[in-house]
């Protein structure tokens, strides 16, 4: 066997929206069962039901998949106990501190000692999670990004306490999944995150501004850099007030440049917060038509 590509056998993960029913979709195709903890039954039953329909998806994509045998290995409930023989635990909450603080103590809590336990997070400093926690040394940031099915990359973040042995084995579970792992040093917003997020806030001044409008400010970037998604249609299916929970974390450790603009503040505060909400930057009438895989 290629332990190159061999995932983790046995997968949990903490939190089953948008975020982690990706991450639980990456490792079911991957082969791992994949158990899925929510804060209740009823959102045990939407994660499940999300999970369903992408692997339903990805089945339609790609004939030689058995979407039955795939699903007969995901797991939802409202148990963390449900952790107690993962090999690796994944928490996906949302980008909150003290939330990610309490959701990574109960699932370190329910977990094998020698499982390694990774947050999710997009900007919250590793160290200062790990200062919180029991084994700091099995413990690292896996940020995944949207949407996971398709992704190809995901940023290994690992903290001073960091076992390099489980940089390591993050490395391969990443390779096992088809994604490409980048390794980087706890620093804020690590290096995906600093820099979309500036590349993202800059065109929303531009667009309060009036330098141009949505579509010819992202157009610069996808015809002119080549980029797949321009920055602002990037920020709607990130979420706006994902956006800018992060981009008020890096001000507050990297300095007024990352200032959230005005408009930004203002959309959010309407509710206007991208895909998810139905209007963001752009108006969005189904997430589904304009995302195959629904993440």
């Amino acid at each position: 066997m290629n332990l190159e590509k061999q995932a983790p056998a046995d997968v949990g993960v903490l939190g089953g929206g948008r975020m982690g029913a990706g991450i639980a979709h990456a490792f079911l195709l991957a082969g791992s069962r994949v158990r899925v903890v929510e804060q209740d039954a009823s959102s045990a039953d939407a994660a499940a039901q999300r999970i369903v329909e992408s692997v339903g998806r990805s089945e339609e994509r790609d004939h030689a998949l058995d979407a039955s045998e795939i699903l007969g290995r995901l797991e939802c409930g409202a148990d963390p106990g449900a952790f107690g023989t993962c090999d690796l635990v994944i928490e996906a909450v949302p980008e909150d501190r003290a939330l990610k603080e309490s959701s990574l103590a109960r699932a370190e809590a329910a977990m094998p000692e020698g499982a390694v336990l990774a947050s999710n997070t997009s900007s919250i400093s590793i160290d200062d999670l790990a200062s919180t926690l029991r084994h700091p040394g099995r413990f690292l940031g896996l940020h995944f990004f949207n949407p996971v099915p398709v992704s190809l990359l995901v940023e290994i973040v690992h903290g001073e306490t960091t076992d390099p042995i489980v940089v390591d084995d993050a490395r391969r579970w990443v390779r096992a999944l088809g994604k490409t792992p980048i390794v980087v040093r706890d620093s804020p917003g690590f290096a995906s995150s600093r820099l979309g997020v500036m590349l993202g806030l800059e065109a929303i001044r531009m667009l309060e501004e009036g330098v141009a409008n949505a579509e010819d400010i992202d157009a610069a970037m996808t015809l002119g850099y080549r980029h797949p998604v321009g920055p602002l249609r990037t920020t709607d299916i990130v979420g706006l007030d994902v956006r800018l929970g992060i981009a008020e974390e890096l001000a507050a450790t990297l300095g007024a440049r990352f200032e959230p603009p005005e408009l930004l503040r203002a959309l959010v505060a309407e509710g206007k917060l991208g895909r998810k909400s139905g209007e963001g930057f752009y108006t969005w009438i189904s997430a589904r038509s304009e995302n195959g895989d629904g993440q």
